[in-house]
């Protein structure tokens, strides 16, 4: 027996649907990618306390230092959509510089974040490294891509250089600063992971 193809959704039913539901999806090839809500959905739990945290803290720290400047951060409910590959995502926080520019006048979709950041989960961190980072690195806009670890004081900057390819750059003293390039802000790394218990073993 011949399997049924799975119907492919357009866009504009993606839109219809996802403008109208209780949990956010991503949206890829036709098809919706549930990012959270019911276990039985998504085949793993929401985001945890440290995780949220994390986020939290930094959008806090970065808004302040941005408040006067031309960029500005945003949370998670922020739809990104990548025009080059069709991604349509919600980035754990993200700075946008200048104009904001959107997929339509429903202002729901952003094509032009500056920085993105995603705060690694054990469910994530090989689509948020691999696939994720290649589909955000086809945003002309993007100058720097942010990953924070949640089980240890470890974040990883990536800069866009002026040939195209990204600087690394890890910062993992508990005591010291981390440093963002695309936007003129320093934030101790206290302060981003303020409130968030680290296990005795990282690797347990």
């Amino acid at each position: 027996m011949t399997a049924v193809p799975k119907k492919k959704l357009t866009e504009a039913e993606y839109l219809a649907i996802e403008r109208n539901a209780k949990f956010k999806s991503e949206f890829y090839n036709g098809e919706m990618f549930p990012m959270q809500g019911p276990r039985e959905l998504i085949g793993m739990a929401g985001a945890t306390f440290h995780h949220n945290r994390i986020k939290d803290n930094l959008l806090y720290e970065l808004t302040g230092r941005l408040r006067s400047g031309p960029c500005q951060a945003l949370s998670s409910d922020m739809r990104v959509k990548i025009s080059a590959t069709g991604l349509q995502t919600y980035p754990d926080l993200l700075v946008v510089c200048g104009n904001p520019e959107f997929e339509s006048d429903t202002q729901d979709c952003l094509l032009n974040p500056t920085m993105i950041v995603e705060v690694l989960s054990d469910s994530t961190e090989s689509y948020d490294r691999g696939k994720k980072f290649g589909h955000y690195r086809q945003l002309p806009s993007l100058q720097e891509y942010i990953l924070i670890a949640q089980d240890r004081p470890h974040i990883e900057r990536y800069v866009r250089q002026p040939d195209g390819s990204w600087l690394l750059t890890i910062f993992d003293n508990p005591a010291g600063d981390f440093s963002f390039v695309s936007v003129k802000a320093t934030i101790p790394l206290a302060d981003i992971f303020r409130g968030v218990e680290f296990p005795t073993d990282p690797s347990s």
